[in-house]
């Protein structure tokens, strides 16, 4: 039970976070997609898969979270393609906010796949250094670089050659900043939930 509310938590994570995508915010004069407030929080919880159930089953729910996020996509594409009541007349909002633009689902998914196996892979290697020992090192570790390879990718493929490079790298340093502080701020909660899993599920504690 607590595996398929992770999962679930998961998918509903990733799914809002590509939804919302679209909106662009200021904070303290940078501008930068709204979806920081749900996409860091994917990190947490595949991190807490890892810690719990091991990579094979972590590795399940990336790959399964990646399926279902383009069966959103192929869905919001055929709703917004069937056509309309005749007296509806929100056609162009659904096509500015639902209507993803492929360069930037193709930016978003390849970002996903390979900063959230980075992560998988990375967070392993932590795990077996440190012998099972200092979880918020492998948390903050794993998450810090795969961060900063999804800002990366990301920002390349969805905008390169439509902004100017100046711009490019301050929309890649502006996301990375945000979600790595947000990363940072989940240390407690991963020890939480690892803790909570682990004693329903009657595993080890987990060690700091």
């Amino acid at each position: 039970m607590p595996l398929a509310v992770l999962a679930m938590a998961f998918t509903t994570f990733l799914v809002v976070a590509n939804i919302i995508a679209t909106k662009i915010v200021t904070l303290g004069g940078w501008e930068v997609s709204v979806s920081f407030i749900a996409y860091p929080l994917t990190f947490l919880v595949t991190d807490t898969i890892s810690e719990v159930y091991g990579r094979r089953t972590v590795a399940i729910v990336v790959w399964t979270g990646f399926a279902l996020s383009l069966m959103v996509v192929l869905l919001t594409y055929v709703g917004g393609i069937i056509p309309g009541a005749p007296w509806w007349e929100g056609q162009g909002a659904y096509d500015d906010i639902l209507g993803s633009v492929p360069r930037i689902v193709l930016a978003s998914m390849i970002a996903y796949l390979i900063s959230q196996n980075n992560d998988v892979i990375l967070f392993h290697i932590l795990k077996k250094v440190t012998k099972d020992k200092h979880l918020w090192l492998r948390n903050n570790g794993s998450t810090m670089v795969s961060q900063a390879l999804d800002s990366a990718i990301f920002v390349s493929i969805a905008f390169a050659g439509n902004v100017p490079g100046g711009v490019l790298w301050e929309l890649i340093y502006v996301q990375y900043v945000i979600k790595l502080g947000i990363a940072a701020l989940d240390t407690p909660l991963i020890y939480a939930l690892v803790g909570f899993v682990r004693r329903i599920e009657g595993k080890e504690s987990v060690q700091a």
